[in-house]
């Protein structure tokens, strides 16, 4: 049996899009980052970077939300491009491009504009507008395909996916009129029966809400570090 070690966030949501997509009997474990789970000597026994998804299948272990989908994709032949180099070229291109441009630069725009103990201009900027830039390429790829990698349904939408449900928090209220094509693509795949599964997943548990001073020990380790 599957296990995905969830926390409702962009990364685990796309991973749990792909296994409802697939219908892959799974067990869902989750991890309360904001009451330390994922510091847990079991739960770092999988990921060492304490971060969620993770996911364990057998004898395997697979963490990091892009590897874990190129894995479930090879394992069931499901979502993938057209087997050709150049379409495997693509793919993999777009799903890192995801993997270091649109998680890392989402993430850290998140962070200094909302969660930074100081707020500093120059780094608000920065993560935003390079958040823009990496959404605006995106929206320029979509304005003349259906899908990221052309007419079909890929595991590269599902990685997109995940991270557009979160663009009004990252981006802003006004993103729709930003990146328009995105919105459509947005739009189309939150519609599928299988994306509102895996929206629903969430509220078979109780996660913390509460973003108190143990949630941000938890969420921001560093910051221990910092002066007094």
């Amino acid at each position: 049996m599957i296990k995905l070690y969830y926390h409702p966030s962009p990364n685990p949501a796309k991973v749990a899009l792909f296994l409802e997509e697939t219908g892959l009997p799974y067990e869902m474990v989750p991890v309360d980052t904001r009451k330390g789970d994922q510091f847990k000597p079991e739960f770092l026994a999988i990921n060492p970077n304490a971060k969620t998804p993770a996911l364990t299948d057998g004898d395997v272990t697979v963490f990091d939300s892009n590897a874990i989908l190129l894995y479930l994709a090879e394992k069931t032949g499901k979502f993938l491009p057209a087997d050709t180099p150049k379409a495997r070229g693509e793919m993999l291109s777009w799903l890192m491009f995801v993997a270091t441009g649109i998680g890392p630069y989402c993430g850290q725009a998140v962070h200094f504009s909302r969660f930074a103990p100081e707020k500093i201009p120059y780094a608000i900027n920065r993560y935003a507008r390079e958040a823009e830039r990496h959404w605006g390429i995106v929206n320029d790829l979509l304005a003349g395909r259906r899908y990221m990698l052309g007419e079909t349904y890929t595991l590269v939408d599902m990685s997109i996916w995940g991270w557009a449900t979160r663009l009004s928090f990252a981006v802003g209220e006004t993103w729709p009129e930003m990146f328009p094509h995105v919105k459509r693509h947005l739009d189309e795949i939150s519609a599928r029966p299988a994306a509102q599964r895996a929206t629903a997943l969430k509220d078979q548990f109780a996660f913390k809400a509460d973003f108190d001073a143990e949630a941000r020990k938890f969420l921001f380790p560093q910051n221990a570090h910092l002066p007094g």
